[in-house]
């Protein structure tokens, strides 16, 4: 669906050169929803906003559903964006005008007669929940409608691609949750590639089916969000999910001292549970299993797209042989990762 290769970004200012996004090749399938993560100055908006060329390409190319974006003259590029939508993080809506007049802005543009306009406005108000809000105007909306509008506004035309840039920033937690609900199920019900910037992790794992994490304009680390959520590699990956899984990897090292020093009985290990193995009852099993004591020390577990995650620090009690069996038990015969924090002594 999307093909990018070599994308580069390069702003001169006072003679010097800062590369805001540098040689990313990425390939986005058709009816994902995409995430892309980094911190500020990660080049992620620029990013975002070289897929419709609203920034100019320093070099590179961009092919969205067989059309190379970066090689179109500008009226072929005026007719390209009709299948882009995009939202924004300060809704960018037409403040002396109504809701239902922001959504029909673009059909405008598009030369659509009026009958149809206010056909397709209509259908759009009512899928983003926006029903009796019509006349209404941006001043006397909440954030998330005005988000609303801004969703229902990229979809005007009704576009292939969703390009969302930190589209829940500015609205607080509850609000945002109901926008990514919205954007999962327009994903569902029009089968839309959306692509989602954010420096926000549980954004990533509430909707997104795959992830790129950006770094100084770099493409560090890719792949499916559970995946990333269970083995991230780079450092900056392990910080994003420490902000949906808890502590970081310094205080993780604090809380294992803490837990050797605390609990110095039996043999301490930490179980990473993936996907399906999420729904395991597994401490049951090995209670009936093993004659061995089991102390729960800690423990969480999150959703995302392609399933749970999560990790929990056991305590085993009793005969080390036993134990050890325990552990072989889990090892072998389950789906569940373990990792021996202290042995048996």
């Amino acid at each position: 669906m999307i093909s990018i290769k070599g994308l580069r970004k390069v702003f001169t200012s006072d003679n010097k050169q800062l590369t805001a996004v540098d040689n990313i090749t990425l390939d986005i399938e058709e009816g994902e929803i995409f995430g892309v993560i980094g911190y500020s100055g990660a080049g992620k908006s620029t990013f975002i906003r070289l897929l419709n060329r609203l920034e100019e390409p320093t070099e590179g190319n961009i092919v969205i559903d067989k059309q190379e974006i970066t090689s179109l003259t500008t009226n072929e590029l005026r007719a390209a964006r009709q299948d882009i939508g995009m939202i924004f993080q300060h809704f960018n809506l037409l403040w002396s005008r109504t809701v239902e007049d922001n959504i029909a802005f673009p059909l405008e543009i598009a030369g659509v007669p009026k009958v149809e306009q206010m056909k397709r406005v209509q259908e759009l108000i009512d899928l983003v929940g926006l029903s009796g809000r019509e006349k209404a105007y941006p001043s006397q909306l909440s954030g998330g409608q005005k988000q609303r509008v801004g969703i229902a506004r990229a979809l005007a035309n009704n576009p292939k691609v969703l390009l969302c840039d930190e589209a829940t920033s500015a609205l607080d937690p509850e609000t945002t949750n109901a926008i990514l609900d919205l954007l999962v199920d327009i994903n569902q019900k029009l089968g839309l590639t959306i692509i989602l910037i954010t420096h926000e992790m549980h954004v990533i794992r509430k909707i997104c089916h795959r992830v790129a994490v950006m770094e100084q304009g770099r493409i560090v680390e890719q792949g499916n969000v559970l995946d990333v959520f269970s083995h991230p590699k780079e450092q900056v990956t392990k910080k994003f999910v420490a902000q949906v899984m808890g502590a970081g990897t310094e205080d993780e090292t604090e809380d294992v001292e803490y837990l050797r020093n605390t609990y110095r009985e039996g043999e301490l290990v930490r179980l990473h549970f993936i996907g399906e193995s999420t729904n395991q009852t597994l401490i049951s099993q090995i209670a009936k299993k093993f004659p061995v004591d089991i102390n729960i020390l800690q423990g969480k577990i999150t959703q995302t797209q392609a399933g749970g995650y999560g990790t929990l620090v056991i305590q085993f009690v009793g005969n080390s042989a036993d134990i050890e069996k325990a552990v072989a038990y889990i090892r072998d015969e389950t789906s569940v990762e373990v990792e021996v924090i202290r042995d048996a002594k």
